[in-house]
């Protein structure tokens, strides 16, 4: 029998940074010296209030299907969140309870982009966006950053993008790779050039709990209209330490919208885990407000170390990242292949990294501080020696 793959799976490319990760244990279990700087993940437990509750859930027999979107207490504690952190009104029933981020923008996308249809992602990117976008037909239109604008876009730049295929923006902030984040004033001039339009914009907050030294503002806060055109993507994974619950939510007032979405779960994977429906109420009340803080105090520390390391290193520069728990590192003066570089970094060093190609933007790598401060110490002292050595 022969086995002919649909044209839609062959339109995928494997994940880079999973890739990457994957290497690297392989490579750990073989009892070879390795560092990985490549997991998208923070090094710190989940939270014991969190745990206590899914236990509880447990024994409790909270084991059987929920409705799709979420237990109507859980759906109450994300529009408590949405309102006290974001000042974002959203009933209940504009929410939806996804098994991370990644299906909820797999939803969002299948609800609403058809083929032919495009959809602009900011580069630097998180690998994701364009695969998934490609999968349900439409086309990834890419706006190259740079260091100088912190790898944000310019609403010059967003304005000469939009045509009259235009379905959708997608915003990353804090971002995933960069670090960088968008200002209230950068949002709202972003906003400016939307009006009138009929562009969904998608924002992907992950990373809002993660922030250094500037305020985080919700892309759907800035007006009325943003509000109306924008999904706000969220979730526990970072800010939480709960990469491994699989808990992600997207918010919208479009009745309709949410009413698509909801059918396509409905069909797909029902209701996520009922355990982790409980275990995320007290993450979503602000019960652990104090260990977030904890952990973002930690990346902080980590992060103005990290950074000042590499930029000691002749050949390798890094912009400050006012956000999640990455640096993207340019790498232009010693290589233009991230792909060689990376790799040869991990054969010779035991370091790995993530190559900059995989995000959209080649001549850098992205390397991640979620891990204890002397790993990192270790981890740059061998990438400053092999880039010296490619000099």
């Amino acid at each position: 029998m022969e086995l002919t793959l649909s044209d839609r799976i062959q339109t995928l490319s494997p994940s880079l940074t999973i890739a990457i990760t994957t290497l690297a244990k392989e490579l750990k279990a073989e009892g070879k010296d390795i560092l990985s700087f490549s997991a998208g993940e923070p090094d710190f437990g989940t939270p014991k209030r969190i745990k206590e509750e899914a236990i509880k859930a447990i024994n409790d027999g909270f084991t059987q299907y929920t409705a799709v979107p979420g237990i109507p207490e859980l759906l109450e504690a994300v529009a408590q969140k949405l309102e006290r952190d974001n000042g974002l009104k959203y009933a209940p029933s504009d929410i939806i309870v996804s098994n991370g981020a990644k299906q909820s923008l797999f939803n969002l996308f299948q609800a609403t982009l058809n083929p032919g249809d495009e959809v602009i992602i900011p580069a630097p990117y998180w690998v994701t966006y364009p695969e998934l976008v490609k999968y349900a037909g439409a086309v990834p239109v890419t706006i190259e950053t740079n260091d100088i604008t912190e790898f944000k876009i310019t609403p010059e730049q967003l304005e000469a993008a939009i045509t009259p295929k235009t379905k959708m923006l997608i915003l990353t902030t804090p971002s995933n790779p960069t670090g960088s984040v968008y200002s209230k004033e950068e949002l709202e001039a972003i906003a400016e050039v939307l009006k009138g339009t009929d562009i969904l914009v998608a924002s992907d907050e992950m990373y809002e709990k993660l922030v250094y030294g500037i305020d985080f503002t919700a892309t759907a806060s800035i007006s009325e209209d943003m509000y109306q055109r924008t999904v706000t993507i969220n979730g526990l994974s970072k800010s939480v330490a709960m990469t491994g619950w699989r808990f992600g939510y997207l918010a919208s007032p479009n009745k309709a919208l949410i009413a698509a979405m909801n059918k396509l779960q409905s069909q797909s994977t029902s209701n996520i885990n009922s355990i982790t429906q409980k275990a995320a109420i007290p993450a979503l009340l602000g019960e652990v407000d104090d260990e977030i803080e904890m952990m973002r105090q930690a990346f902080e520390k980590r992060a103005q170390e990290a950074l000042a390391l590499i930029n000691d290193i002749d050949g390798l520069s890094a912009i400050t990242p006012k956000g999640a728990f990455y640096l993207f590192v340019n790498i232009k003066e010693v290589s233009n292949d991230s792909i060689a570089f990376c790799k040869e970094l991990l054969q010779e060093t035991g370091v790995a990294v993530v190559p900059g190609i995989g995000f959209g933007s080649e001549g850098y790598f992205r390397f991640s501080f979620a891990t204890d401060i002397t790993t990192i110490r270790e981890g740059i002292r061998r990438i400053g020696k092999f880039v010296e050595s490619k000099r």
